[in-house]
């Protein structure tokens, strides 16, 4: 599905944007070398990964991801974004404007000020295209009830803005094999431990959705070689992510149709 993906054609765009939100650490820029490295067809790492004190992304990317076997991008985007952290964050407004699609690919975030129009990288007049169709909050499983405040608080007011776009937003819950010995020794096991399961509804709650919007998600990080089982857990996050921002096309031409 998510190879053959295409957005709803009555919208007439070419591809969807996926924006990647959540605390430092927590594997919004491993997600994308994950199933870069899937379409790829062996372990890449276009994105800066890793632990750091503070975030290792600093600029907006808007990242295609090529079809090896077709050797075609594939139909939607990930935009990720500066991590989350106590001090140094994204602005409230810059998460408006970025929604809205004003902000371009290797916009430079400044924790200090948000973008105003002189800045360089700001898109004055985007369109329908440039917006973001569906977010994924992606969240540490292992360290999800210690989200400190400042952040916690964030995700709220970037969630209010969400709601109030109707953009659909989900919860990649990435590190469950710290939570979880089993899934460490054998992925498959994600959906069936206890563990996992108590994680996803902590899950749910701190950010406040459906815990059917609750995808788990393991992450290529020591890995050498591609393990389909790994591959297979990150695809079914990407189908359901596909599925809601297609939600959200449907919704927009409706409300375009009714005009």
């Amino acid at each position: 599905f998510v190879s053959r993906y295409k957005p709803l054609p009555d919208m007439k765009i070419s591809e969807v944007n996926i924006l990647l939100v959540g605390q430092i650490n927590a594997g919004k820029s491993s997600f994308f070398n994950t199933l870069n490295s899937i379409f790829r067809g062996e372990i890449s790492a276009r994105a800066c990964a890793g632990s750091s004190q503070h975030s290792l992304t600093t600029d907006l990317r808007k990242y295609r991801i090529r079809n090896r076997a077709t050797s075609g991008y594939l139909n939607f985007r990930l935009c990720d974004t500066r991590g989350l952290e106590e001090e140094m964050s994204m602005h409230l407004q810059d998460m408006a404007l970025l929604l809205d699609g004003h902000l371009s690919d290797q916009y430079k975030f400044n924790p200090m000020a948000h973008a105003t129009q002189r800045d360089l990288g700001v898109v004055l007049n985007p369109t329908f295209q440039d917006k973001i169709h569906c977010v994924a909050f992606v969240v540490d499983g292992s360290s999800i009830d210690v989200i400190k405040g400042n952040v916690s608080q964030k995700l709220m007011h970037f969630r209010s803005l969400m709601i109030e776009r109707g953009i659909p937003h989900v919860v990649f819950l990435t590190k469950l094999d710290k939570v979880c010995p089993m899934v460490d020794e054998d992925v498959r096991k994600i959906y069936q431990s206890q563990a996992c399961k108590k994680a996803i509804e902590t899950a749910a709650d701190v950010i406040g959705i459906p815990r059917g919007h609750v995808f788990p998600v393991k992450n290529y990080e020591q890995e050498t070689q591609l393990q389909t089982n790994v591959s297979i857990v990150a695809l079914t996050a990407m189908r359901q992510t596909l599925v809601f921002a297609d939600d959200y096309l449907e919704d927009q031409y409706e409300l375009q149709s009714d005009q």
